[in-house]
């Protein structure tokens, strides 16, 4: 907004009277708040008679382009603290009832009436004030609470996958000094034919003895 060049009341009501074209270059809430409010501080708005505020009114709403009830709110606030400025929103929120999903991650999901008896003692038996709305919560609640995502989300754990402690396809020179019964087993698939599974070939032979078993199955595992 352009405020090099103040108005005096009479050149406010010739704008006003006449079509001269408005210079509006604010951007933002904050910057047209302050144009307004050193207009206010500059023509002295609260001095001014009922029509001279009139003007002023008229004046803040043609160059601002805000509506005559946003006007009316801001002269009421500079009225009041001296100042125009923006005011801070905060959304309104309800203070949740029941919140400490960590009570059940602590104990290990124990069952919903063993969960309520902790509850109450923390509040009854140690006086631990954060337990207080806590202390009078049912079982059927806790299990409702259980149920719902966010309390999932908040109760969630990390467990790392555990690798399996079965060698699959351990690759090693038996050493039998000797003694039968240390085999060298080999596996050959069959291969694939018209989208049927081939088996699996398997063929195990004595490191001692020399001693031979072959046999076929349609899959290998560890087990």
């Amino acid at each position: 907004m352009d405020d090099t060049k103040w108005l005096s009341l009479e050149k406010i009501r010739a704008f006003l009277a006449g079509a001269q074209p408005v210079e509006f270059a604010a951007q933002g809430r904050a910057e047209i708040y302050g144009w307004v409010e050193r207009v206010l501080v500059h023509d002295e708005y609260a001095r001014q008679g009922k029509a001279d505020k009139g003007l002023l009114r008229r004046y803040v709403e043609k160059m601002t382009g805000l509506s005559r009830a946003q006007v009316t709110r801001l002269i009421k606030s500079y009225l009041e603290t001296g100042r125009v400025k923006v005011a801070e929103y905060k959304r309104h929120q309800f203070a949740a009832r029941y919140t400490q999903a960590y009570v059940d991650k602590a104990h290990g999901n124990l069952s919903g009436p063993a969960t309520r008896r902790i509850l109450a003692r923390e509040f009854e038996v140690y006086g631990q004030a954060a337990y207080e709305r806590l202390a009078r919560i049912s079982s059927a609640q806790i299990y409702r609470l259980r149920a719902s995502a966010g309390y999932r989300k908040r109760n969630a754990g990390y467990e790392p996958t555990r690798p399996t402690v079965i060698a699959i396809g351990e690759r090693r020179r038996p050493q039998p000094n000797g003694q039968p019964g240390y085999l060298r087993i080999d596996t050959v698939h069959q291969g694939d034919f018209d989208g049927a599974k081939g088996v699996y070939h398997i063929n195990a032979v004595d490191e001692v003895t020399q001693w031979q078993v072959m046999a076929a199955t349609p899959k290998i595992s560890e087990w």
